[in-house]
Protein backbone atom coordinates (compact mmCIF):
# COMPACT_ATOMS: atom_id res chain seq x y z
CA UNK A 1 0.00 0.00 0.00
CA UNK A 2 1.26 3.53 -1.36
CA UNK A 3 1.47 6.05 1.64
CA UNK A 4 0.98 9.76 0.82
CA UNK A 5 5.03 10.57 0.59
CA UNK A 6 4.92 7.37 -1.95
CA UNK A 7 2.03 8.88 -3.82
CA UNK A 8 3.67 12.03 -3.99
CA UNK A 9 6.82 10.41 -5.64
CA UNK A 10 4.28 8.67 -8.31
CA UNK A 11 3.30 12.18 -9.19
CA UNK A 12 6.75 12.91 -10.36
CA UNK A 13 6.46 11.19 -13.25
CA UNK A 14 3.52 10.76 -15.98
CA UNK A 15 4.31 6.70 -16.62
CA UNK A 16 5.59 5.02 -14.27
CA UNK A 17 4.34 3.69 -10.82
CA UNK A 18 7.33 4.45 -8.25
CA UNK A 19 8.26 4.04 -5.12
CA UNK A 20 12.25 4.68 -3.86
CA UNK A 21 13.69 8.13 -3.47
CA UNK A 22 16.91 7.61 -5.53
CA UNK A 23 18.06 9.60 -8.36
CA UNK A 24 21.23 9.73 -11.15
CA UNK A 25 22.65 12.98 -11.21
CA UNK A 26 23.87 12.78 -15.03
CA UNK A 27 26.60 14.88 -15.83
CA UNK A 28 28.22 15.70 -19.33
CA UNK A 29 30.93 13.58 -18.38
CA UNK A 30 28.43 10.65 -19.87
CA UNK A 31 28.70 9.16 -23.02
CA UNK A 32 27.19 7.84 -25.89
CA UNK A 33 29.95 6.18 -27.56
CA UNK A 34 29.55 2.19 -26.84
CA UNK A 35 33.17 1.81 -26.17
CA UNK A 36 32.53 4.05 -23.20
CA UNK A 37 29.62 2.06 -21.42
CA UNK A 38 26.98 4.86 -19.83
CA UNK A 39 23.71 3.19 -19.21
CA UNK A 40 21.11 4.50 -16.58
CA UNK A 41 19.34 1.16 -16.93
CA UNK A 42 22.28 -0.42 -14.82
CA UNK A 43 20.27 0.65 -11.78
CA UNK A 44 16.71 -0.07 -13.17
CA UNK A 45 16.79 -3.60 -12.39
CA UNK A 46 13.38 -3.53 -10.85
CA UNK A 47 13.67 -3.31 -7.47
CA UNK A 48 12.27 0.59 -7.77
CA UNK A 49 14.77 2.05 -5.23
CA UNK A 50 16.20 4.24 -8.32
CA UNK A 51 13.13 5.91 -9.99
CA UNK A 52 14.78 9.02 -11.42
CA UNK A 53 17.83 11.16 -13.55
CA UNK A 54 18.70 14.51 -14.51
CA UNK A 55 21.46 16.00 -16.71
CA UNK A 56 21.41 19.82 -15.24
CA UNK A 57 19.41 20.52 -18.75
CA UNK A 58 16.30 20.32 -20.32
CA UNK A 59 17.26 17.71 -23.32
CA UNK A 60 17.11 13.66 -22.73
CA UNK A 61 20.69 12.52 -20.90
CA UNK A 62 23.06 11.27 -23.11
CA UNK A 63 23.70 7.78 -22.62
CA UNK A 64 24.21 4.77 -24.38
CA UNK A 65 21.03 3.88 -23.52
CA UNK A 66 18.64 7.06 -23.07
CA UNK A 67 17.14 7.68 -19.45
CA UNK A 68 17.69 3.72 -18.59
CA UNK A 69 13.56 3.50 -17.92
CA UNK A 70 13.73 6.09 -15.23
CA UNK A 71 11.49 9.19 -14.87
CA UNK A 72 13.45 12.39 -16.38
CA UNK A 73 13.53 15.56 -14.59
CA UNK A 74 14.28 18.69 -16.55
CA UNK A 75 16.41 21.46 -15.21
CA UNK A 76 16.90 25.13 -16.28
CA UNK A 77 20.04 25.43 -14.81
CA UNK A 78 20.79 29.16 -15.48
CA UNK A 79 18.83 31.97 -16.51
CA UNK A 80 19.23 31.31 -20.34
CA UNK A 81 21.84 28.64 -21.57
CA UNK A 82 22.61 27.53 -24.62
CA UNK A 83 22.34 24.47 -24.47
CA UNK A 84 19.23 24.78 -22.68
CA UNK A 85 17.59 28.03 -23.78
CA UNK A 86 14.96 29.47 -21.41
CA UNK A 87 12.73 30.62 -24.86
CA UNK A 88 13.02 26.27 -25.24
CA UNK A 89 11.82 25.45 -21.61
CA UNK A 90 8.23 25.19 -21.92
CA UNK A 91 8.14 23.31 -25.63
CA UNK A 92 10.95 20.53 -23.90
CA UNK A 93 8.85 19.80 -21.15
CA UNK A 94 5.69 19.22 -23.22
CA UNK A 95 7.34 17.38 -25.87
CA UNK A 96 9.20 15.28 -23.92
CA UNK A 97 6.51 15.28 -21.09
CA UNK A 98 8.44 15.24 -18.07
CA UNK A 99 6.46 16.30 -14.88
CA UNK A 100 8.38 18.12 -12.26
CA UNK A 101 11.70 20.75 -13.08
CA UNK A 102 14.51 21.73 -11.08
CA UNK A 103 15.83 25.14 -11.62
CA UNK A 104 19.27 27.10 -11.61
CA UNK A 105 22.16 25.53 -10.02
CA UNK A 106 24.00 27.07 -7.15
CA UNK A 107 22.84 30.88 -7.99
CA UNK A 108 23.63 31.62 -4.21
CA UNK A 109 27.26 31.42 -5.21
CA UNK A 110 27.04 32.51 -8.91
CA UNK A 111 26.03 35.93 -8.60
CA UNK A 112 22.49 35.72 -9.13
CA UNK A 113 20.77 37.86 -6.20
CA UNK A 114 17.14 36.25 -4.70
CA UNK A 115 15.34 39.25 -6.21
CA UNK A 116 16.69 38.45 -9.78
CA UNK A 117 15.55 34.56 -9.40
CA UNK A 118 12.10 35.05 -8.10
CA UNK A 119 11.78 37.73 -10.90
CA UNK A 120 12.69 35.19 -13.31
CA UNK A 121 11.52 32.25 -11.60
CA UNK A 122 7.98 33.93 -11.93
CA UNK A 123 8.12 34.89 -15.58
CA UNK A 124 9.71 31.40 -16.83
CA UNK A 125 9.15 28.76 -14.32
CA UNK A 126 5.42 29.45 -12.75
CA UNK A 127 3.56 28.78 -16.10
CA UNK A 128 4.87 25.26 -15.98
CA UNK A 129 1.72 23.16 -14.86
CA UNK A 130 4.37 20.23 -13.57
CA UNK A 131 6.02 20.50 -9.93
CA UNK A 132 8.83 22.64 -9.35
CA UNK A 133 11.60 22.93 -7.06
CA UNK A 134 13.11 26.12 -5.84
CA UNK A 135 16.75 26.96 -7.39
CA UNK A 136 19.63 24.45 -5.78
CA UNK A 137 21.93 26.53 -3.59
CA UNK A 138 24.76 25.31 -1.42
CA UNK A 139 25.34 24.23 1.93
CA UNK A 140 27.02 27.14 2.55
CA UNK A 141 26.92 29.21 6.01
CA UNK A 142 27.99 32.62 4.66
CA UNK A 143 25.31 35.03 4.95
CA UNK A 144 23.16 35.82 2.12
CA UNK A 145 24.14 32.39 0.57
CA UNK A 146 22.77 28.34 1.04
CA UNK A 147 19.55 28.81 3.24
CA UNK A 148 19.86 32.07 4.02
CA UNK A 149 19.56 33.11 -0.19
CA UNK A 150 16.30 30.37 -0.59
CA UNK A 151 14.54 32.58 2.36
CA UNK A 152 15.86 35.65 0.27
CA UNK A 153 14.63 34.42 -2.59
CA UNK A 154 10.73 33.37 -0.88
CA UNK A 155 10.70 36.78 0.33
CA UNK A 156 11.25 38.50 -2.71
CA UNK A 157 8.68 35.93 -4.32
CA UNK A 158 6.11 37.81 -2.00
CA UNK A 159 3.56 34.77 -2.59
CA UNK A 160 3.93 34.82 -6.04
CA UNK A 161 6.64 31.76 -6.50
CA UNK A 162 4.77 28.49 -7.21
CA UNK A 163 6.82 25.45 -5.82
CA UNK A 164 6.90 22.13 -4.64
CA UNK A 165 10.37 21.32 -3.28
CA UNK A 166 13.54 22.75 -1.99
CA UNK A 167 17.15 22.07 -3.51
CA UNK A 168 20.06 21.34 -1.49
CA UNK A 169 23.25 20.60 -2.35
CA UNK A 170 26.02 19.34 0.38
CA UNK A 171 29.75 18.72 0.46
CA UNK A 172 31.60 18.18 3.76
CA UNK A 173 33.59 15.88 5.82
CA UNK A 174 30.98 14.09 7.96
CA UNK A 175 27.67 12.62 7.55
CA UNK A 176 26.83 14.11 11.05
CA UNK A 177 26.95 17.48 9.71
CA UNK A 178 25.31 16.22 6.76
CA UNK A 179 22.30 15.10 8.77
CA UNK A 180 22.24 18.30 10.49
CA UNK A 181 22.30 20.20 7.25
CA UNK A 182 19.54 18.38 5.93
CA UNK A 183 17.45 18.57 8.75
CA UNK A 184 18.09 22.36 10.04
CA UNK A 185 16.64 22.89 5.90
CA UNK A 186 13.60 20.80 7.08
CA UNK A 187 13.32 22.91 10.12
CA UNK A 188 13.46 26.31 8.50
CA UNK A 189 10.96 25.42 5.17
CA UNK A 190 9.00 22.73 7.53
CA UNK A 191 5.90 23.10 4.72
CA UNK A 192 8.07 22.05 1.66
CA UNK A 193 9.33 18.72 0.98
CA UNK A 194 13.25 18.16 -0.06
CA UNK A 195 15.35 16.95 -2.67
CA UNK A 196 18.82 16.97 -2.34
CA UNK A 197 20.23 17.08 -5.80
CA UNK A 198 24.10 16.58 -5.02
CA UNK A 199 26.26 15.43 -2.12
CA UNK A 200 28.85 13.38 -1.36
CA UNK A 201 31.93 13.51 1.29
CA UNK A 202 34.45 15.95 0.19
CA UNK A 203 37.25 14.20 -1.45
CA UNK A 204 37.78 12.22 1.93
CA UNK A 205 41.27 10.51 2.96
CA UNK A 206 39.58 7.29 3.40
CA UNK A 207 38.50 7.41 -0.62
CA UNK A 208 36.02 5.23 -1.87
CA UNK A 209 35.60 3.16 1.57
CA UNK A 210 35.03 6.40 3.03
CA UNK A 211 32.26 7.36 0.81
CA UNK A 212 30.71 4.25 0.93
CA UNK A 213 30.62 4.59 4.83
CA UNK A 214 28.34 7.85 4.65
CA UNK A 215 26.41 6.74 1.95
CA UNK A 216 25.41 3.86 3.89
CA UNK A 217 24.36 6.37 6.72
CA UNK A 218 22.75 8.92 4.55
CA UNK A 219 20.66 6.46 2.86
CA UNK A 220 19.53 5.20 5.94
CA UNK A 221 18.85 8.67 7.32
CA UNK A 222 17.14 10.09 4.26
CA UNK A 223 14.98 6.93 3.68
CA UNK A 224 13.63 7.21 6.60
CA UNK A 225 13.08 11.13 6.28
CA UNK A 226 9.57 11.65 5.19
CA UNK A 227 10.38 15.03 4.35
CA UNK A 228 12.91 14.08 1.81
CA UNK A 229 11.32 13.20 -1.65
CA UNK A 230 14.59 12.46 -3.92
CA UNK A 231 17.81 12.46 -2.95
CA UNK A 232 21.03 12.35 -6.11
CA UNK A 233 23.95 11.15 -4.74
CA UNK A 234 27.27 12.55 -6.56
CA UNK A 235 28.25 11.02 -8.68
CA UNK A 236 26.74 8.81 -12.03
CA UNK A 237 30.18 8.49 -13.97
CA UNK A 238 33.17 6.38 -13.78
CA UNK A 239 36.03 7.79 -12.52
CA UNK A 240 37.92 7.84 -16.28
CA UNK A 241 35.33 9.87 -17.30
CA UNK A 242 35.57 12.14 -14.27
CA UNK A 243 38.91 12.99 -14.70
CA UNK A 244 38.59 13.23 -17.71
CA UNK A 245 35.47 15.93 -18.35
CA UNK A 246 35.56 17.53 -14.69
CA UNK A 247 39.60 17.12 -12.93
CA UNK A 248 38.48 20.26 -10.98
CA UNK A 249 35.54 18.61 -9.90
CA UNK A 250 38.07 15.44 -9.19
CA UNK A 251 39.76 17.68 -7.08
CA UNK A 252 37.20 18.80 -4.97
CA UNK A 253 35.06 15.34 -4.63
CA UNK A 254 37.64 12.58 -5.64
CA UNK A 255 36.73 9.77 -7.59
CA UNK A 256 35.43 7.04 -4.52
CA UNK A 257 32.11 8.16 -4.79
CA UNK A 258 31.17 7.83 -8.86
CA UNK A 259 28.57 5.24 -8.90
CA UNK A 260 30.14 3.31 -12.20
CA UNK A 261 33.48 1.94 -12.49
CA UNK A 262 35.20 2.60 -15.70
CA UNK A 263 34.08 -0.62 -17.53
CA UNK A 264 30.61 0.51 -16.85
CA UNK A 265 29.58 -1.66 -13.85
CA UNK A 266 28.11 -0.26 -10.62
CA UNK A 267 31.38 0.60 -8.59
CA UNK A 268 30.83 -0.50 -4.83
CA UNK A 269 28.80 3.10 -4.04
CA UNK A 270 26.87 2.30 -7.11
CA UNK A 271 25.86 -1.12 -5.21
CA UNK A 272 24.34 0.59 -2.49
CA UNK A 273 21.73 2.19 -5.27
CA UNK A 274 20.14 -1.22 -5.16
Amino acid sequence: MLTSARLAVVALFATTVLAGKRGLCWTYCESTDPSLPSDPGVFNNGDGEVVAIYDYETYAPPSTNGNGGLGFIGMQRCTDCSSSPIADLASRQASQGWATVFTLNEPDINGITPSQAASWYIQYINPLAIKKALPAVTSSTTSGQGLSWVSQMITACAGKCYFDYINLHWYGLTFAAFQSYVQSAHSQFPNYQLVITEFALQNPAGGQAAQVTFFQQAFAFLDGASYVELYFPFIATSPALFQTYNPDGVTFVGTGSCLYNNDGTPSAVGNLMY
